[in-house]
């Protein structure tokens, strides 16, 4: 009997040797909680048994227990990085055939070229509620998460139409002796420049040179690139003329010029501009309004993720769109979550269901971009406790041995 004693000892030192091996394995592992092994003894008796004669028959592995405590947290300044300060997991939806809703405290997620779907090193994607403009989440519960998706483009492109500009003209500037020529600053008094698009939202800039002729009147001078604007067919500029106290009388109506070839070679499109407001008084020359319609589409340029869960998106054409919002999960019992492997765990009976939320709701920890959360492995702590493993499994060894030793005793005895 006293064999089996000493090998439940030796069972029992090696799950806890194995135990400290794979703790000290991923010291280096992003989310990773260590495990403790319990130990209790066995006692094999009956109601007839004195109490007082009693012998153990060993040790048994009670559980390995997971510590959730929070790893040690390091600055990556990588937007996507995430960490979880207190309760909670990040939920993924696994990839492959067999893809199930998995929880994670790994927070180092990247975008995927091909799906654009924010995703861990796996390539499972993470989960978060939908949200309107205003950031406020339009559903709920297990049912209601989707990928997190950042779209590579944003808007709708629309070719500019119309154009307005409210100038002031200096009165006194000279009057050009040569002739117009964009080319030749001589010939012309000022200029504006403006930023239009063509009808699949390429920009291109609108030059309109202003030439002083004398008598309150001037002239203006549209170009697109190297292409002029012609009016009616022609090409001499369109006269702009202004009152004795400098408010503008022609145009009464805003330019309309002749259908143009977009720089990229788009469909042709017309513009007018409306010089409404303009005038021509005794200060410098001056833009006091310039407003432009039509889009661009704009490019991804960068993603930040607020402490709420936020995701919204920078594009180049200068919008801010919020795409979702991060989902946590937590557990009535997380230590009775199981292990899957990549830093993954399931949900099971002694877990209890996942209940599902947001940061710094009631349950949930703080979240924070830009920031990893290690392991919780304590290394000094762990070599401890594996000289400790190891000194009780070389005396349960060492029992063992006398043991034999002292049955081979008894067999000479009896020989």
């Amino acid at each position: 009997m006293s064999f089996y004693t000493s090998l439940s000892g030796l069972q029992a030192a090696q799950t806890e040797l194995s135990t400290v091996s794979h703790n000290l394995a991923n010291v280096g592992t992003n989310g990773f909680k260590k495990s403790r092994t319990d130990f209790a003894d066995v006692i094999a008796s009956s109601i007839t048994t004195d109490p007082t004669k009693l012998v153990g028959s060993g040790a048994v592995v009670k559980s390995n227990r997971q510590q959730f405590t929070v790893g040690n947290l390091k600055t990556t300044g990588s937007s996507l990085d995430l960490a979880i300060t207190g309760d909670g997991f990040f939920a993924v939806k696994t990839s492959g055939v067999n893809s199930a809703t998995a929880y994670t405290r790994n927070g180092a997620f990247q975008i995927d070229p091909a799906t654009h779907n924010v995703v861990d090193a796996q390539g499972s994607a993470l989960l978060g509620y939908p949200v309107d403009a205003k950031g406020n989440t339009t559903a709920t519960g297990i049912d209601g998460m989707i990928p997190l998706n950042l779209p590579e483009t944003n808007g709708t492109p629309a070719a500019t139409g119309n154009v307005a500009l409210k100038l002031n003209l200096y009165a006194a500037a000279s009057v050009p002796t040569t002739a117009f020529s964009p080319t030749n600053a001589s010939s012309y008094n000022s200029s504006t420049a403006t930023t239009i698009y063509d009808s699949a939202g390429k920009a291109s800039t609108l030059t309109n040179y202003y030439v002083h002729s004398g008598n309150n009147a001037w002239a203006v001078h549209s170009f697109v690139g190297d292409q002029e604007l012609k009016v009616g067919g022609s090409s001499a500029g369109t006269a702009v003329t202004f009152d004795a106290s400098g408010n503008i009388t022609a145009p009464a109506a805003p330019i309309t010029y002749d259908a143009f070839n977009p720089i990229s070679g788009g469909v042709a499109q017309t513009l007018k501009l409306d010089l409404a407001g303009t005038t021509q008084q005794s200060s410098p020359f001056s833009v006091n309004a310039r407003v432009a319609d039509g889009a661009s589409v704009g490019d991804l340029a960068g993603v930040s993720i607020d402490k709420q869960g936020i995701v919204s998106a920078n594009y180049s054409n200068g919008e801010t769109v919020a795409l979702g919002k991060v989902a946590l999960a937590n557990f009535s019992n997380p230590t009775g979550l199981r292990q899957t492997g990549n830093s993954y765990w399931s949900a099971t009976g002694i877990s209890g269901g996942a209940a599902l939320g947001a940061a710094n709701e009631n349950g949930f920890g703080s979240l924070s971009a830009g920031i990893l959360e290690g392991s919780n492995v304590d290394i000094t702590e762990e070599l401890v406790d594996l000289i400790a493993a190891q000194r009780n499994f070389q005396a349960n060894a060492k029992a063992l041995d006398i043991n034999g030793q002292i049955s081979q005793t008894i067999f000479n005895i009896r020989n």
